[in-house]
């Protein structure tokens, strides 16, 4: 890592955090859209300083709406799955945003996030509280990073957009 990286990291850092606290009424809760999310795609864009970004942006952000500390070991790490995963899977973006989107859902919803809340009513089914905050959660972060996230991250890889931020020294991961 280089002296960008680390600019491009603490960047993201950044811009995770802020809008995690920003968006903090629709960012955590049974029922949510963590907004923040939508960078976590474009770990297959700019590679391993958005998945450093926004697993530490995921730890300051989540200590700062502290829910316990569940949330602020657990969290992180679900952010760092699912950006490692769509970096790895990066070659096919819609798919890699979108198997991104479970890790979330399953480590955060599943795993604990039911320890917090009641389970939201997921279509009337009786589901256990822990498969019943797994669906919602599961669902949000798609709509975060499969829709939101994956929108963003083909419109920054325009080459319009690739082109200028090449010329400026920033490095862009490739498809290939």
């Amino acid at each position: 890592m280089d002296s960008r990286d680390v600019s491009l990291t603490a960047i993201f850092t950044g811009l995770y955090a802020i809008l995690v606290i920003v968006f903090a009424p629709i960012s955590s809760g049974p029922v949510q859209l963590r907004v923040a999310d939508c960078l976590i795609p474009l770990a297959a864009l700019f590679g391993w300083p958005v998945v450093a970004g926004v697993t530490i942006g995921s730890f300051l952000g989540n200590a700062y709406c502290w829910l316990g500390p569940y949330d602020v070991i657990f969290g992180p790490i679900a952010n760092l799955i699912a950006a490692s995963v769509i970096l790895l899977l990066r070659r096919q973006r819609l798919l890699a945003c979108v198997l991104g989107a479970l890790p979330i859902g399953v480590i955060v919803g599943g795993g604990y996030l039911w320890l917090y809340f009641p389970p939201p009513d997921i279509f009337g089914l009786s589901l256990p509280e822990w498969a019943a905050m797994m669906a919602s959660i599961t669902i949000s972060s798609l709509i975060a990073t499969a829709v939101i996230g994956y929108s963003l991250l083909t419109l920054l890889s325009r080459p319009s957009v690739v082109k200028p931020l090449k010329s400026r020294g920033l490095r862009v991961v490739t498809e290939s």
